[in-house]
């Protein structure tokens, strides 16, 4: 069996799958390959699953398989998995730190002391204790955030149609049936949903009209997820105060993205999984996922 390994995962991860078989980062191998990973960088796309014959599982090391054209993996019966327990712990503390650098003003304190300046009566802090988040989606990464929103003293709500309540209950969260009805409650609202067609543009100028004037907004799942220009006219006209996103339509986004043009956007470059911690956690899943696959008989 040939591994092919198309993007960067930790480095320890090739030896650990060497018990499987060979394992390769040349792509000119990939017509080859038998298993084929990736993470954000790789489209796997029907041009690219035609050029890899062999391939009978495609993993992700990551949450979305929204890079994989799944229906085209399905045609060629091509198995794809991701890896979506390992990376909730930091994916949910950059949420989180995102969400702290709002109130407490923590980047524009930063440049402008870079700047020699010191804005001690300018720069107005505000508290998370006793304010409300809303979590859109319920997810694996939502559930540590809300763990951490508690921890705050925030009170947290979700809305997700996919989540029985009792989980919910569990969790310490009040599930909201109507996505305006969670939005109206929030100071923070952080986005954890997959991007498929009933998301896509979910966080529009109808749901921005519906927060609170002046909420924070989060982003670390999807770009496609908001409507950029929608988010763009709320943080200009005030009603949202921040616009916080780990995520971009393109890595990197291109120059002309609406989102640029505002200076109340907090944007980190795509980190969310990138912790030293989840990398090996990642890689521990990917090697479960084959010998699961292997025991099944696929590969």
């Amino acid at each position: 069996m040939l591994i092919y390994i198309a993007d960067s995962f930790d480095p320890s991860l090739p030896e650990k799958l060497s018990e499987f078989g060979e394992v390769t980062t040349d792509g000119g191998r990939l017509a080859e390959a038998d298993v084929l990973l990736v993470r954000s960088k790789t489209k796997v796309t029907r041009e690219v699953l035609e050029q890899a014959p062999k391939v009978k599982l495609v993993i992700r090391g990551g949450v979305g398989i929204d890079t994989i054209d799944t229906t085209a993996a399905a045609e060629r019966g091509v198995r794809v998995r991701n890896t979506p327990k390992a990376s909730s712990i930091t994916v949910a503390e950059l949420a989180f730190a995102l969400m702290l650098a709002a109130p407490t003003r923590l980047i524009e304190a930063h440049v402008s002391m870079c700047q020699g300046k010191w804005e001690k009566n300018e720069l107005k802090r505000t508290e998370l204790f006793g304010k409300s988040l809303t979590l859109v989606g319920l997810g694996n990464i939502a559930a540590e955030v809300a763990k951490r929103a508690q921890a705050f003293g925030m009170t947290v709500y979700a809305y997700d149609p996919l989540v029985p309540a009792e989980r919910a209950a569990d969790l310490g969260v009040t599930l909201v049936a109507d996505l305006k009805e969670a939005l109206s409650k929030a100071h923070y609202v952080s986005i954890h949903v997959p991007l498929v067609d009933g998301t896509r543009n979910l966080i529009n100028r109808e749901s921005l009209a519906a927060m609170k004037k002046g909420a924070v907004l989060v982003n670390t799942a999807r770009a496609g997820v908001i409507a950029a220009e929608d988010v763009l006219e709320a943080l200009e006209s005030g009603q949202l105060a921040y616009y916080c996103a780990d995520v971009w339509p393109t890595d990197p986004p291109s120059p002309d993205y609406p989102i640029l043009k505002s200076n109340k956007v907090f944007m980190v470059p795509h980190l969310g999984a990138n912790s030293k911690e989840n990398l090996l956690r990642i890689g521990d899943e990917v090697c479960s996922i084959i010998r699961e696959t292997q025991k099944e008989g696929v590969l």
